[in-house]
């Protein structure tokens, strides 16, 4: 599930921030007023596309004799960006493991991707990414298959607005949008460095995150509260998923660069895609503050479009451990560019998670 199909308050404060900013542009820096009109006017950052670019269009430079090589698991594949990055991938060549909670939904997908593409290679798995025991089936599923693994897309996500729990007792968004991607991660890890070693092509790693990220405080980020929180908000625990997604970026970065595996690992924010909850709530807003919003807002082309960067465009080859946004690297927050932090949570959820295991294998004994 998309965060931005679901959270209209998130969607209203992100657009009408910015639109105040807008209009009162005389309090905002050089850099910052020049940043949101280039958002706007859709220009080119340097990596010559902007945030109207679309999957498609960047994209189009893979060669299909090249992207027919590879194999690639995007999870959150049956509705929104994570649909439009497995349609473009698969029209590309790339074949496609779409791991799914609801596999009539995948199955409508790969029907819909094939009629397009009729060539396209679409393997079914089933996934709950809410669930340890779920995605250790997946991954020994996926690895009996004796498939290489060159791409990795960590594209679900979850938003919840009143508190939930997964089946391993975590509040069910941090669970399915960061320890359970933190996981299926750790499993195929050793799969995509092999894959790199013996086919030479290097291995990518796409975290999608969000812009949200930026409004968690440093006091608000402990991992013990984000597992179980005492005071509940939808929107904090979602922008805290976020974090913990480029965090891991950083540090698998970090750690994959320190034992030369030819694997890169980023993280994305695709941007505020147009959906129909926009449309249902216009009476909450004039048409001209509606029609300012509107233009925040992207295709779900344009929102995948990053994340199609990341994981296939040869621009990308040798970058690991940043941060993307309309297709270009850019400037996250000061708490996710931390690497004690980073460092930091990544030994707590191994540790969690190796604890987690060694519990069943006991009960099982």
């Amino acid at each position: 599930m998309d965060f931005h199909k679901v959270n209209y308050k998130a969607f209203i404060y992100t657009c009408f921030s910015t639109i105040s900013a807008i209009l009162q542009f005389k309090f905002l820096s050089c850099d910052l007023m020049k940043a949101t009109l280039k958002y706007l006017a859709g220009i080119a950052g340097s990596s010559g596309y902007g945030s109207k670019t679309t999957a498609e269009q960047v994209t189009q430079v893979c060669s299909v004799s090249f992207s027919s090589q590879l194999t690639a698991i995007i999870t959150g594949a049956t509705s929104g960006i994570g649909a439009e990055t497995a349609r473009i991938l698969a029209k590309r060549g790339v074949r496609l493991v779409i791991p799914a909670r609801d596999l009539k939904k995948a199955a409508i997908l790969k029907e819909a991707i094939k009629k397009q593409s009729p060539w396209a290679d679409i393997i079914l798995l089933e996934i709950d990414l809410s669930s340890f025991a779920s995605i250790q089936r997946f991954c020994a599923q996926f690895l009996s298959l004796g498939l290489p693994l060159h791409i990795l897309i960590n594209n679900a996500g979850k938003f919840s607005q009143k508190l939930e729990f997964s089946e391993d007792k975590f509040e069910l968004s941090f669970a399915t949008n960061y320890l359970g991607h933190f996981l299926l991660t750790e499993m195929l890890l050793d799969k995509m460095v092999e894959t790199a070693e013996q086919t030479g092509i290097e291995g990518r790693i796409v975290n999608v995150s969000s812009v949200v990220h930026n409004w968690v405080k440093r006091d608000k980020f402990c991992f013990s509260q984000m597992l179980n929180p005492k005071k509940y908000n939808g929107t904090r625990a979602y922008a805290q998923s976020k974090l913990a997604n480029i965090l891991h970026a950083k540090e698998l970065s970090r750690q994959l660069k320190a034992r030369n595996a030819h694997v890169a690992i980023n993280a994305v924010h695709p941007g505020i895609v147009k959906t129909g909850i926009t449309r249902d709530h216009k009476g909450f807003i004039t048409d001209s503050l509606y029609f300012m919003a509107s233009k925040l807002l992207k295709s779900t082309s344009q929102g995948a479009a990053s994340t199609c960067y990341v994981a296939l465009n040869p621009q990308t080859r040798g970058i690991n451990g940043k941060y993307f946004a309309d297709c270009n690297e850019c400037h996250c927050s000061a708490l996710a560019n931390d690497e004690i932090e980073a460092h930091k949570l990544w030994k707590h959820t191994r540790a969690l998670i190796h604890r987690r295991f060694f519990q069943e294998r006991e009960r099982d004994l």
